[in-house]
């Protein structure tokens, strides 16, 4: 499967609920996404056959593959909500923007406004 916003989405869910809790099961997926029981484990099986999930019983864990995509995701959600949030933009919006952009955004200027934010915050200290 390639990686496309769906994806990214659920490999990017499963790693934040990872970092706030132990274990992540699919009604924990479902309750943050807003998605049936269903429609996760039929994500959930099709991740898992693409390499980017496996099952330890009922917890679901990132495999290196689908780590590796779900931090780039995440790090780009981070950057661009503070950049949104700092030119101005409201908490909520600059989040739900930044949520749409991550994944569209190319590498290169991902990278570009990554290095110019961090010389912003440096010349600002």
């Amino acid at each position: 499967m390639i990686s496309n916003e769906s994806t990214e989405m659920y490999l990017e869910t499963i790693h934040v609920l990872h970092q706030e809790q132990e274990k992540v099961h699919a009604v924990d997926i479902a309750k943050r996404m807003g998605y049936s029981k269903p429609t996760i484990s039929e994500w959930m099986g099709k991740l898992r056959k693409s390499g980017y999930v496996e099952m330890d019983g009922s917890n679901i864990l990132l495999t290196e593959a689908g780590e590796a995509i779900a931090t780039k995701i995440y790090e780009r959600h981070i950057l661009l909500t503070a950049l949104f949030k700092g030119i101005g933009v409201s908490e909520e919006t600059a989040s739900e923007d930044a949520c749409r952009v991550e994944h569209y955004i190319s590498d290169e200027t991902f990278q570009c406004l990554k290095a110019h934010y961090s010389e912003t915050i440096s010349s600002n200290d």
